[in-house]
């Protein structure tokens, strides 16, 4: 039943040679690594509204010049990481530049900070698109976090799937967005241009008493969150149709293009309405209303922008279990993330991604305004990291024309780490987990690697030294009573040597002799040994008789213990039963050297 469930979720498995066919073509890895990005659009034009209220209406003029700041600054992080692209083409972004260029422990703050910037990555994508959503229905407020979860795990499930499928089901309407925002913003312009808008705008150029510079650049690094997004091509490479690299970078230059074209564009619509923050209504929601009124074209841009909201999370889905992969086989995360699933995606990833940012969600209480400021820090280290990692290769590399590619990422790195303080100083009260959760994540990464490399150097052998060692063998087997599955139990053993000995717990004398006396008249070849509990537990006195066994045999015998143990036929008929077998396979995994085995017996009925 639970093998049909998954296969209608999720699909058939996939051959490890199908591996070739998941990989992606431009356009819809345009769609999957560049719909987190793009998706920013919706709320980085309000986030540097909200920063500039505080100095009253008539300094939202400002968002014009801060906009094209923030548009500079996408330019220089395009350019870095092309170069980034082409010269880490396997993947991996600013964990593996950062690991190369700054040392283990840099590389793993990058990496660190990725992977907590993916988790925030869905979980603010779930959080605005519902916002969106309650924007156009506002009696919805009450179920955000339901309808977050619910996006989510959809998500989860689709990419599941395999990568191939999900972009073949999530670029429509991704591409939808980006037709309904360039219609809206050319409706907008063409508005504006005959007249049409007559909303009271802040005179451009106006001296606002109460403004300053430390407001200004907060608003900026708060419109710095329209960037996040903008790495993730570079880690997804492997995903990628040969040539790779150069795929890549085309769909890098495509997306910038696309997102430089989409900002710039909200931020003047916003301008020119004279639009406010609203907790009620998004700025999308307000350029698409004083557009084209509550009408239809109004409901299928609010419709299609909650949408890429909630999909925006898929470019995480893409690119966290890559870099968990990366970590994995660095023996930094559990190796559990280097296995592919049936649909040759690394499901544990995607399932684990999915998880994390649902708790995040319900902690939060689905409040997008509380998890951008997290989500903002969380992209900006690595982007500084990878910026200053760019910057050490050149200066050791030195290849042709080196210097305005390290001009380049010099620029970049003062810049994006100016944002991360800014962030850091501004709102610390929000961000100040990250100086606890980091050290964390970077401590478990030190934790998982130095128990990888105990397991290795205790499993090693000196292979033109060390033999198998020849033994004979001793079979244990636990015995309740005399019945079919212990007759199979012992005839098992007995194929296996002679040496077999059976031992039975009992809890009062007159038990102990009743078995003794139905042994000896059932005489299976194998002497039984009875012991006696007083405190009416079987684990105990069956591992004391063992440490007998090994004290005496060790030297000469490998100790097997055989444990009986019969199958019910339906799963609930389990719980009818004490299951004390299970119990003492998990008592002797966890503290005796000796082999394990079951002999299992079906029940019919």
């Amino acid at each position: 039943m639970v093998n049909k469930i998954k296969r209608v979720l999720i699909g058939r498995p996939m051959k490890s040679k199908e591996i070739e066919g998941e990989k992606l073509g431009k356009l819809k890895a345009l769609a999957i690594l560049s719909s987190d990005a793009l998706s920013s659009v919706a709320y980085g034009t309000e986030q540097i509204l909200l920063v500039l209220m505080a100095a009253g209406f008539s300094a939202l003029w400002y968002s014009i010049p801060i906009s094209f700041a923030v548009l500079g600054l996408l330019l220089i992080l395009i350019l870095s990481y092309r170069q980034t692209i082409f010269s880490y083409p396997s993947g991996g972004g600013a964990y593996i530049v950062a690991m190369d260029n700054l040392g283990r422990s840099t590389g793993l703050l990058a990496g660190g900070s990725l992977l907590v910037d993916y988790i925030l990555t869905v979980a603010v994508s779930s959080s605005a698109g519902t916002d969106a959503i309650i924007s156009a229905f506002p009696g919805l407020y009450d179920h955000r976090v339901l309808i977050a979860l619910i996006m989510i795990t959809l998500l989860t499930l689709m990419n599941l799937r395999g990568v191939t499928e999900s972009a073949s089901v999530l670029a429509v309407p991704v591409y939808l967005f980006v037709i309904a925002i360039f219609v809206l913003i050319g409706t907008g312009v063409i508005k504006y241009a005959m007249g049409g808008i007559h909303a009271a705008a802040p005179e451009m150029g106006a001296t606002v008493s109460n403004i300053s510079l430390f407001l200004l650049l907060k608003a900026f690094s708060s419109g710095c969150s329209a960037l996040t997004g903008v790495e993730a091509v570079s880690n997804a490479i492997p995903n990628f149709k040969k040539p790779a690299a150069r795929n890549a970078a085309a769909t890098l230059a495509m997306m910038g293009i696309i997102l430089c074209t989409m900002f710039i564009g909200i931020s003047l619509l916003a301008y020119w309405y004279g639009i406010k923050p609203d907790p009620q209504a998004t700025v999308v929601s307000q350029i698409a209303e004083s557009t084209f009124g509550r009408g239809t074209l109004y409901y299928i841009i609010q419709g299609i922008t909650a949408l890429i909201l909630f999909l925006a999370a898929n470019t995480a889905y893409s690119a966290f279990p890559l870099l968990a992969f990366m970590l994995a086989k660095d023996k930094y995360m559990p190796h559990a993330f280097m296995v592919r699933g049936d649909r040759l995606g690394f499901s544990n990833g995607i399932i684990f991604l999915g998880v994390a940012s649902a708790l995040l969600v319900i902690g939060f209480g689905g409040n997008t305004e509380s998890l951008i400021p997290l989500y903002a820090v969380g992209v900006f280290i690595p982007f500084t990291l990878s910026q200053l990692g760019m910057m050490v290769r050149w200066l050791k590399l030195k290849p042709k024309g080196w210097m305005l590619r390290f001009a380049i990422n010099t620029v970049g790195m003062l810049t994006t780490l100016g944002i991360t303080l800014i962030f850091i100083i501004t709102k610390f009260s929000h961000v100040w987990v990250v100086f606890i959760f980091l050290p964390l994540v970077m401590f478990l990464f030190f934790q998982i690697h130095r128990h990888y490399l105990n397991i290795a150097q205790q499993l090693r052998i000196s292979m033109d030294v060390e033999k198998p060692v020849m033994k004979g063998s001793t079979i244990v087997v636990p015995v309740a009573g005399i019945t079919r599955v212990v007759m199979n139990s012992l005839g098992y053993a007995k194929s296996l040597t002679d040496n077999v000995v059976a031992v039975y717990v009992g809890f009062d004398d007159e038990e102990i002799k009743r078995m003794e006396q139905k042994w000896a008249e059932w005489n299976p070849g194998v002497r039984l040994i009875t012991l006696r509990s007083s405190f009416r537990s079987i684990v105990r006195p069956i591992m004391r008789f063992i440490d007998t066994v090994e004290w005496k045999t060790s030297e000469t015998d490998h100790i097997t213990v055989l444990i009986p143990q019969f199958i019910t036929r339906h799963w609930w008929q389990n719980m009818l039963h004490n299951q004390s077998s299970l119990v003492l396979r998990a008592y002797l995994y966890n503290h005796k050297d000796v082999v394990i085995a079951t002999v299992p017996f079906h029940l019919q009925k």
